[in-house]
């Protein structure tokens, strides 16, 4: 019982970690943010570990990095949008026990649900935090093309680790 609890415990402060850093390592300036492949890593750790490893690497990781960038405006909005991103991800592409596969549209769904989440909270999120509905819109596009990029991201990394049998591995020695 405890080596699961320590298990589970590394492998989400890894999950953080990664989701951290890959949000802060490239950070292309969009209005009222920036872009990030952040994204990526939040839909691979749903994916992979299940929604609650999603709600704990999206929500916290994300928000480590606003705080840690600057962003700190963002840190509260960002934990709570991206935390139900990557949970949302995970509940869909996990359903009712059964192991994920990349080729499926359990997983298409998953990860289509998680940007438009993200997307939607951080178009009200902009606009509660700066007082305009259209201040809010006008990240939209720069948001759907990092989420898309994203998905993109994770389906080419999501494949070469199934195909190279690591996420059985991971799964069989971590789950």
């Amino acid at each position: 019982m405890k080596e699961n609890r320590v298990k589970f415990t590394t492998v989400n402060a890894l999950l953080i970690a990664l989701v951290c850093v890959s949000t802060m390592v490239i950070q292309i300036p969009i209005p009222l943010g920036y872009m990030h492949l952040g994204n990526t890593c939040i839909l691979l750790a749903g994916a992979m570990f299940g929604p609650v490893s999603g709600l704990l690497a999206g929500g916290i990781g994300s928000a480590l990095a606003d705080l840690l960038t600057g962003y700190t405006q963002w840190v509260l909005p960002t934990l709570i949008i991206k935390g139900i991103m990557g949970f949302a991800i995970g509940r869909i592409i996990w359903g009712k026990g059964k192991t994920p596969q990349m080729k499926s549209v359990r997983t298409f769904l998953g990860s289509l649900a998680g940007i438009i989440i993200m997307v939607l909270g951080y178009f009200v999120g902009g606009s509660i935090l700066y007082g305009s509905i259209y201040t809010g819109a006008a990240q939209i596009p720069g948001l759907t093309f990092e989420g898309i990029l994203g998905m993109i991201i994770f389906y080419a990394i999501g494949f070469a680790l199934e195909k190279a049998k690591v996420t059985t591995i991971l799964r069989e020695r971590i789950l």
